[in-house]
């Protein structure tokens, strides 16, 4: 009878076995390294352009806040010089109102039937005192001063009679409060209101 000794053959085997199973174990082992390699690879590919991209925004950014700067100071000098120009265009219209004012008057009053006395203008507020023949006078005269378009509102604050070298004369005293320099008529339009009436 053969004796056959399959002992070696199985120790072969199994250190076959052994063999295969560290060579698998050594190849996902590599190819685990390999994917991660990779993986963070593409990872700091991914961080470098995103840092790239975080300085360019950083340096338009810089550049915007540069520009922002410079608009934000134009702004202030806009401000400042509409504040001035303002200032300016008030006045310019400041400028003429008393000789507005005046000239006003002598195309108002009545001529022959009233006199002026005084004529206090402070701020919007004008005071005119004067003596005229009768209350008509009195009535035209602030009829006028309504059309002329440099007031937005007449009051009659009194009248009164008074004697001058025993001729009876009315004295009276108006208020008027003016309207704003840049909304007043031009004399184009006075003359049209006088040339209706």
């Amino acid at each position: 009878m053969i004796r056959i000794n399959l002992l070696p053959f199985r120790t072969d085997r199994k250190k076959e076995n052994i063999r295969r199973q560290t060579s698998i174990f050594l190849l996902s082992l590599a190819l685990l390294l390999i994917v991660l390699f990779y993986y963070n690879f593409s990872l700091n590919s991914k961080i470098s352009n995103l840092n790239a991209r975080i300085k360019t925004t950083k340096a338009e950014l810089n550049k915007y806040d540069k520009i922002n700067k410079e608009i934000a100071q134009i702004k202030k000098k806009l401000d400042n010089l509409k504040k001035k120009m303002a200032v300016m265009e008030k006045l310019e219209a400041d400028r003429f109102e008393p000789t507005r004012l005046l000239d006003t008057m002598t195309e108002v009053i009545v001529a022959k039937r009233m006199w002026l006395t005084r004529l206090v203008s402070k701020g919007k507020k004008v005071t005119i005192d004067g003596i005229a023949l009768d209350n008509k006078t009195v009535a035209d005269f602030m009829v006028k001063l309504e059309n002329c378009g440099l007031f937005s509102s007449v009051d009659l604050k009194t009248i009164k009679r008074k004697t001058v070298q025993k001729s009876f004369f009315k004295s009276f005293q108006i208020s008027c409060e003016k309207k704003p320099a840049l909304k007043l008529q031009p004399k184009k339009k006075l003359a049209k209101a006088e040339a209706k009436k």
